[in-house]
């Protein structure tokens, strides 16, 4: 049976490596697990017009595109980011300057948009959405609604920087 030897030395090596541990895991706040970007989604780009105006509406309106922006890593939100929306709607197509317009993000990096009902085209009631602004990486998205009977939906981007 082997004994612990209580000496100097074995106190120091035990009081530092308490002293190391303590500094690395005990002090630090602790961390969330990293948050992964969001990829860019097959078909998101279809008639992306960039520069699209920032606008109160697109449209009439009757239907709410809504969504959150925050930081790969941290999730920090990211207030003040810019997000275009286009789609295809009743009251155009989303190839046409009409059915495109952007928002901002909030100080809780959330935006929402009004803008017309979204209709299928191709099969599938979609929406289209982009951060494109530079100081993060450009992501396209194109949510698919449920139904077509639906009058909002909701896109949720995690930006890296660029």
């Amino acid at each position: 049976m082997t004994g612990v030897i209580l000496n100097r030395r074995n106190l120091l090596v035990a009081g530092s490596s308490m002293l190391v541990t303590g500094v690395a895991g005990l002090t630090l706040p602790a961390r969330a697990q990293d948050l992964a970007p969001t990829p860019s989604m097959s078909g998101g780009s279809n008639n992306y017009r960039k520069g699209a105006p920032i606008v109160e509406r697109i449209g009439k309106g009757g239907f709410w595109m809504s969504g959150t922006v925050r930081r790969a890593g941290d999730g920090a939100p990211l207030a003040r980011q810019r997000i275009q929306i286009w789609a295809h709607t009743v009251e155009g197509q989303e190839h046409e300057p009409q059915s495109h317009g952007a928002t901002l993000t909030d100080d809780n990096g959330a935006f929402r948009l009004e803008m017309p009902q979204i209709i299928p085209v191709f099969g599938q009631p979609h929406g289209h959405l982009a951060y494109d602004s530079g100081e993060f990486k450009t992501v396209f998205l194109r949510p698919v609604m449920r139904s077509a009977k639906d009058n909002s939906l909701e896109a949720h981007f995690v930006l890296q920087p660029a």
